[in-house]
């Protein structure tokens, strides 16, 4: 799993060991992803820790080479991504640039390795993490939802080329997730009006709060399972009505 050390990661990381899973989790902060596995251990699951530039080919490559000489890979879960804040104009091309390495050139890199090692296995399960940004228009979203379209596109690719492969490969895409990412961008845009302004985007979610890490993690741990052998090539969003009831 990929971006193991992000909110959303960590849940989805600490959701898996408790049904049993041995968990290999791969960070840029080795540090943080440590933690994460630390936590698991001490709660009696199984983790490892891996470091890796996701956006960076030959060290992705070298990282699954060492994990499949372990153990083969089952299921894929990319979670590695950075957010971005800005539209067209506003938007330089080394931001743009950074923002497509790791959110969309790091999906590329991790799925490029791991297939040929899920079809030598007869099977496995890919996960995408993507966004609401992918099909709405988000205001000053422009390169993150670039991104993000483009995951969703590469996991619809992915679950029609494999499908003979018996490879499933769906997507999430969360609304607002209340995550350390959205207190920090609080902290930052709005000192002093942190609270105020944390009610306004929980209330922006017809469902009228923002998600927790751990409700995505339950979809990404059903979507991973025997129970969803039947769902390849499926956006799930996990949005809190924002779709759908607003009005």
């Amino acid at each position: 799993m990929t971006g193991a050390a992000s909110g959303i990661g960590r849940a989805i990381a600490q959701r898996f060991a408790q049904e049993g899973a041995a968990i290999r989790l791969v960070d840029i902060d080795e540090k943080a992803a440590a933690d994460v596995a630390q936590q698991i251990v001490k709660s009696g699951g199984r983790a490892t820790t891996n470091r890796c530039d996701v956006s960076d080919q030959t060290s992705v490559k070298k990282l699954f080479e060492k994990l499949t000489s372990e153990t083969p890979i089952h299921i894929l879960v990319n979670n590695a991504g950075i957010s971005h804040i800005g539209k067209l104009e506003t938007t330089t091309e080394t931001e743009f640039d950074r923002v497509f390495a790791v959110n969309v050139k790091g999906i590329y890199n991790c799925m490029y390795w791991a297939i040929e090692a899920m079809k030598a296995n007869g099977g496995g399960v890919i996960l995408n993490m993507a966004s609401i940004a992918a099909t709405a228009g988000l205001a000053e979203r422009f390169a993150y939802s670039m991104s993000k379209g483009a995951v969703l596109s590469m996991t619809l690719s992915v679950a029609r080329d494999y499908l003979a492969h018996n490879i499933r490969c769906n997507c999430i895409s969360p609304a607002r997730i209340h995550t350390a990412f959205v207190d920090g961008y609080l902290r930052k845009n709005y000192p002093g009006r942190e609270q105020e302004m944390f009610q306004k985007l929980s209330n922006s979610q017809p469902i009228g709060r923002m998600g927790d890490p751990t409700e995505v993690a339950a979809l990404a741990l059903f979507l991973c399972s025997d129970e969803a052998a039947f769902i390849t090539g499926t956006d799930y969003p996990i949005d809190g009505g924002f779709f759908n009831l607003h009005g």
